[in-house]
């Protein structure tokens, strides 16, 4: 065991304290896979990040993710996250305004030109049909009328997500997270649009995630997903703002950008509440 470098910050809120918090070991080498689980496990957050030198010689550093309970392929608060530790800690990019980051499902480009709101690359997202009666469980379960549902898929970027949007955002406001619990019911991500001149675009939640906690206060991943989702059904036309958290107290604020070529940006604002150095 050894002192290493520890930050913790919280990931796409304006508001410090209101947002999702990651937990980041900024020198993970040498670290055990047990090793990070079991710590993962200690920190309770929704997820717990560690940082390595990168296999792919075009990354600037290599992350792994861990939940309470597993690793994670991908995830997006933990991308924006780890970036943002990654910066503090002295870390130089080597591409001018742009870091390329090394996870489990590849590079992952992260913008950095504005530091008060990096934003990754959307990773692909593999858009099917949920299997048979999957959408009449969820709906059972929520309590979801059957006319309140405009459009369900399965949705795989790495996690996988059972999503279904609904006809408005006091809907999606309106489930009873209690009501689905993992492992039963997987990451259930839900969104529905806010009517004209609203704050935001659309409001999301994320139920019954893999940690095990009723509701994830902001999903990077999720909303990525949804965003091709959108992009596919030609609802992705404009920059959009998403609400994500706001019946757990969060006030979660994800941008949304449709780039040239199809590509699309997420991006939110990453504060440091944290800095010390952790003995593993």
């Amino acid at each position: 065991m050894r002192q290493r470098r520890f930050i913790q910050c919280d990931v796409f809120t304006p508001t410090p304290t209101r947002g999702n918090a990651l937990a980041v070991v900024v020198d993970g080498d040498g670290l055990s896979d047990d090793a990070m689980q079991t710590f993962a496990a200690w920190t309770n957050l929704a997820e717990t990040t560690f940082l390595l030198p990168p296999s792919d010689p075009r990354a600037d550093y290599r992350v792994r993710i861990f939940t309470t309970v597993r690793e994670m392929p991908f995830a997006g608060h933990p991308t924006l996250g780890s970036c943002a530790a990654w910066l503090h800690a002295g870390g130089a990019s080597r591409e001018p305004a742009r870091v390329y980051q090394e996870c489990a499902i590849g590079l992952v480009a992260i913008d950095i030109d504005d530091p008060l709101r990096l934003a990754f690359g959307a990773p692909p997202t593999e858009i099917r049909s949920l299997a048979d009666g999957q959408l009449a469980r969820i709906a059972a379960a929520l309590e979801i009328p059957v006319d309140a549902i405009v459009a369900s898929a399965e949705l795989d970027n790495g996690p996988v997500f059972q999503a279904l949007q609904l006809t408005d955002a006091g809907a999606v406001l309106a489930l009873d997270a209690s009501r689905v619990r993992w492992p039963e019911f997987r990451s259930i991500g839900v969104i529905g649009a806010h009517a004209g001149g609203a704050e935001c675009d659309y409001e999301v939640r994320m139920l019954a995630p893999s940690s095990g906690m009723r509701e994830d206060p902001i999903t990077g991943s999720l909303n990525s997903a949804l965003a091709h989702w959108l992009q596919a059904r030609g609802l992705l036309e404009r920059p959009l703002l998403i609400a994500q958290g706001t019946q757990i107290g969060r006030n979660g604020r994800v941008y949304v950008e449709p780039k040239p070529g199809g590509e699309i940006a997420i991006g939110g604002q990453t504060h440091i509440l944290v800095d010390g150095t952790v003995l593993l």
